[in-house]
């Protein structure tokens, strides 16, 4: 429970729009399906994956987000909008993240191995974006909305395009 309330108020403090903690809580959906998420993946760690499938099910029902039990799911992520997001079975994510609506952490083969992706801490993934395979995302990173990641993104690089190539920044004067 503690760790909700934390994202709750992680999301508030991130989240211009957000007015209170309590409309987080009671109004946005890529915080709720979070709560699906952890109920299903506490059923999938103990191999009651048919009841951990159904939580995901019910979460992607009600939010329009589709996180598989068995991904593994760092601190305080905030799906923003969210509507359309899809995260894979081996997909992890650390602390602090940020997705936008219509991202796929997708695999790349029906192979039983690590099929998904890696992000880091603090990445951000624009609208859209498609991150396929096996691939890991450097801490700080950020995709650009629509870009289509096959390959790993270093620590605090940018990348944006199809296929995503890291893009120059100005640096802060």
């Amino acid at each position: 429970m503690k760790k909700m309330w934390d994202t709750a108020k992680s999301i508030y403090t991130r989240d211009p729009a957000a007015k209170s903690v309590w409309e987080v809580v009671f109004l946005y959906p890529g915080f709720h399906v979070l709560g699906f998420y952890r109920i299903g993946n506490f059923f999938y760690r103990h191999h009651r994956f048919f009841i951990a499938r159904l939580f995901g099910q019910w979460g992607r029902f009600w939010t329009g987000i589709e996180i598989h039990p068995g991904a593994t799911i760092g601190r305080r992520l905030f799906i923003d909008h969210g509507f359309g997001t899809v995260i894979g079975e081996t997909s992890i994510i650390g602390d602090d993240c940020l997705i936008y609506h219509n991202v796929t952490l997708g695999g790349t083969t029906l192979d039983e191995v690590k099929r998904h992706p890696t992000l880091g801490d603090n990445v951000t993934v624009g609208a859209g974006a498609q991150i396929l395979g096996p691939i890991r995302l450097g801490d700080y990173s950020r995709v650009g909305a629509n870009a289509v990641v096959v390959r790993d993104v270093e620590d605090f690089q940018t990348v944006a395009g199809i296929p995503a190539r890291p893009i120059e920044s100005k640096p802060k004067e």
